[in-house]
């Protein structure tokens, strides 16, 4: 078992990771939750269908009351709009402010329980149960909550910490393999900003190979873990240091935005994100040769990404609505060497529309 401080306010909480630990959850949260019983877990159809039985016989056999609110399933669907409709379903249930409410999903379900737990009844307390890659190393960490619009990504949201993260590697056995990949690359990202060893481990991994190592995976997960709390603990509120985790991701968003959510799955809009991110770093002299080659291989070694088809006019439109963008200008950032990255604002647009370009073209390779 490890587990992960992550130090913010109102209170620190951990981060657990161990194989297994689905099953003991309902006796860890036991210390957690006093003499609070009821427990609304918000999830999807599949992971209720994979999973909930074990949860549910977990908590009902440590003395909780657990309800299960299924959410309609994929990114798509990470609206206000869904806010309100499982919002609606807990007042049905009658659920006041002493509800517990669990997010037991990937990071659309993170995403949005987190921001329902922030807003109902203005606030109740979460515990987040993250069930793929992605949520586990990065989105179930950090208290991020939010939706999106039609103009772009996480545009409306809030910060709500979690009282605690149970994360437990066994449950990614299920995972589709094209999910499990688009979530490593999350855990590549990590490596690249600030843990080079975790770099290293991932640039030659072969995906299967790694599903099959419990240890080995439960490592990734750990030292992804670590990064994104040590970061967090400083910068809550993404106010300096934290952006830093934004790696891949201002480009990554737009792709998204611009195919309705529908053509990638987050972690590999990351990836092509970080392939962009790079490009740029290099255009503009400010990462070697030898490591800006070393990370665009080790994204693409990882196995086939969606094709980039959108127009780089359509990415630079859906850049001015990003988050990242401050006072009409775009931050990014930049790869400056393996474990190390750097917030810039002075990305000429034509660095951009070169970076687009040459995501379709390696797509199409």
């Amino acid at each position: 078992m490890t587990r992960v401080k992550v130090f913010t306010p109102p209170r620190p909480y951990e981060a657990v990771i161990e194989n297994g630990l689905l099953e003991r959850a309902g006796p860890h949260l036991l210390g957690l939750l006093g003499d609070r019983r009821r427990l609304l877990v918000i999830t999807v159809p599949p992971v209720r269908r994979r999973w909930g039985k074990k949860l549910a016989d977990s908590l009902v056999t440590a003395g909780f009351t657990p309800e299960f609110v299924e959410m309609r399933d994929g990114e798509r669907y990470k609206r206000l709009a869904t806010v309100e409709e499982l919002a609606e379903k807990m007042m049905r249930r009658g659920a006041d402010r002493n509800v517990v409410v669990i997010a037991f999903g990937g990071g659309v379900v993170g995403d949005v329980a987190g921001m329902l737990a922030s807003v109902y009844m203005r606030g109740v307390d979460l515990v987040q149960i993250p069930t793929t890659v992605q949520a586990q190393v990065d989105a179930s960490i950090g208290g991020k909550t939010g939706v999106n619009l039609r103009a772009g990504k996480n545009l409306v949201g809030t910060f709500h910490q979690p009282l605690a993260v149970l994360i437990d590697p066994a449950v990614l056995s299920t995972l589709p393999e094209r999910e499990f990949r688009a979530g490593t690359y999350e855990s590549l990202k990590a490596g690249v900003i600030g843990l080079p060893e975790l770099f290293r481990a991932l640039e030659n991994v072969q995906i299967k190979m790694l599903r099959q190592n419990a240890k080995a995976l439960e490592w990734v997960i750990a030292e992804s873990v670590r990064l994104k709390a040590e970061v967090v603990s400083a910068d809550e509120r993404e106010g300096g240091l934290r952006r830093v985790l934004n790696l891949g991701h201002t480009i990554g968003h737009a792709l998204e935005a611009a195919t309705g959510y529908r053509h990638f799955l987050h972690g590999e809009a990351v990836a092509w994100g970080m392939i962009a991110a790079t490009h740029i770093a290099a255009a503009m002299d400010r990462i070697d040769r030898d490591s800006a080659r070393r990370i665009l291989d080790a994204v693409l070694a990882m196995g086939p990404l969606p094709a980039v088809n959108t127009r780089s006019q359509g990415v630079l439109r859906r850049l001015q609505a990003d988050k990242k963008t401050r006072d009409g200008v775009v931050h990014f950032v930049l790869p400056r060497e393996i474990g190390k990255v750097e917030i810039v604002n002075d990305v000429p647009t034509k660095v951009v529309v070169e970076a687009v370009d040459e995501l379709r073209r390696l797509s199409k390779q």
